[in-house]
């Protein structure tokens, strides 16, 4: 290796400083196991992206619990509540009165503000702007990441354990061999036409809403800032729709009996593909998957961050076994235990998504069908029930009770109507 190149080591190289790569970062740090953190992303892109963020009452508990949630609570929006739309009236599901549990609205670039100044203040090994990764030797003892960092010097970074958490384009999901993946997948024929209005808030929860023109979602971003949805065709060219356009069709789908959008310049246009991916197994050898490089979900059941948040609590429990106390039985383990939750979240997303949106030939026996399904739902306590433990979220299993994050876990799954 010339001079131009730098070995490091450390016991976790994490790929990925999203909400995956960035908690498991933060989570091993206070139990006393090093990490570095490279992404491809400068700092400033990652911080400044705007994402939905709905907290799960685990993923707030979670982020509470190790000190890195004061802002979530403080600036956050806690939902009690959602309201579910259909032919002009809005049901609410009372998510704390049926659960015990609720959501925050915080969006996932403040999330990932709040990880990045957590982990920079521990004296973390964050570094933004790399190039060239690759992962090799993972299915030795001795792994490592290559890279380019910011400043155009080659590093070698020789690691115990590799923590892909690069999204689903990443190169970590790509190292899992074909040979030995099973990619489970699924397009959906739907879209989500997303925009973000300088506005006041239309309702003070979220409002998933049902028409015969398609879906809608009513949600928020701050007191000023509102985001909005409605379902599309995912070849939709966002920029050729005018603002009259666009709040023409949100109104035809959502207004009614009383109920009115409040509108204000539209300041941010897009469209959002809707796709549901497993990988199993979540990892090979000592490479480790987590978050979209081992799962997507639709947006529909706000369950992607929660996802990755999840796997990261999971995966550190792993973790400290493992280096604390020499046991690779979590490690080996942990693929098919993240994975569990995975496929409910799949499951969930899956249910709302076919429930609230409409199929595009119009077909007429589906929307009756999706009128008594949501009547069914709405109309009996055990359906909303269901309703609000799973867009809550699930608890986080404790995989290790020694761990230095158990007692944050049980609390939170202790939580009771």
């Amino acid at each position: 290796m010339n001079a131009e190149h730098r070995r490091l080591r450390t016991r976790v190289a994490v790929i990925g400083a999203g909400p995956a790569g960035l908690m498991l970062s933060h989570l091993l740090s206070l139990s006393g196991i090093d990490s570095v953190v490279i992404d491809l992303r400068e700092r400033a892109d990652i911080e400044t992206t705007v994402r939905a963020g709905i907290l799960e009452q685990g993923t707030v508990d979670l982020m509470t619990g190790t000190g890195v949630g004061e802002r979530a609570l403080s600036e956050g929006q806690c939902h009690g509540g959602i309201g579910i739309r259909s032919r002009g009236e809005t049901r609410r599901i009372d998510l704390s009165g049926l659960t015990g549990r609720s959501v925050h609205l915080y969006p996932q670039h403040e999330v990932l503000k709040d990880l990045i100044a957590a982990r920079l203040a521990a004296g973390g090994d964050l570094r933004f702007g790399v190039s060239g990764v690759s992962v090799h030797d993972v299915t030795t003892d001795t792994p490592s990441v290559r890279f380019t960092d910011a400043d155009g010097t080659r590093v070698e970074l020789s690691c115990a354990v590799v923590a892909g958490c690069d999204g689903s384009r990443g190169v970590s999901r790509s190292a899992v061999p074909e040979s030995v993946r099973t990619d489970y997948f699924r397009a959906y024929e739907h879209g989500w036409f997303g925009i973000l209005t300088e506005a006041p808030p239309s309702s003070d929860e979220l409002v998933y809403t049902h028409s015969e023109r398609g879906f809608a979602l009513i949600s928020s971003r701050t007191p000023s800032v509102q985001r909005m949805y409605f379902q599309c065709d995912p070849a939709e060219d966002a920029q050729a729709w005018s603002d009259d356009r666009i709040w023409t069709e949100l109104r035809t789908r959502v207004n009614g009996n009383g109920f009115e959008l409040r509108e204000g310049p539209i300041i941010q246009r897009g469209v959002i593909p809707m796709r549901s991916r497993v990988l199993a197994p979540m990892g090979h050898g000592r490479l480790l998957l987590a978050g979209d490089a081992a799962h997507v979900v639709p947006p529909t059941g706000a369950k992607g961050l929660n996802l990755a948040v999840a796997d990261a609590a999971v995966l550190c429990q792993a973790l400290e076994r493992f280096f604390h106390r020499g046991s690779a039985d979590l490690l080996a383990a942990y693929g098919r235990t993240a994975a569990d939750r995975a496929w409910r979240a799949q499951h969930f997303s899956w249910w709302m998504t076919s429930m609230l949106h409409t199929a595009a030939d119009g077909d007429p026996f589906g929307l009756r069908r999706q009128l008594a399904e949501i009547d069914q739902v709405t109309g009996s306590r055990a359906g909303r029930t269901f309703l609000a433990e799973a867009y809550t979220g699930w608890p986080i299993p404790v995989t290790d009770p020694a761990s230095a994050i158990a007692d944050v876990i049980t609390a939170s799954a202790s939580r009771t109507p």
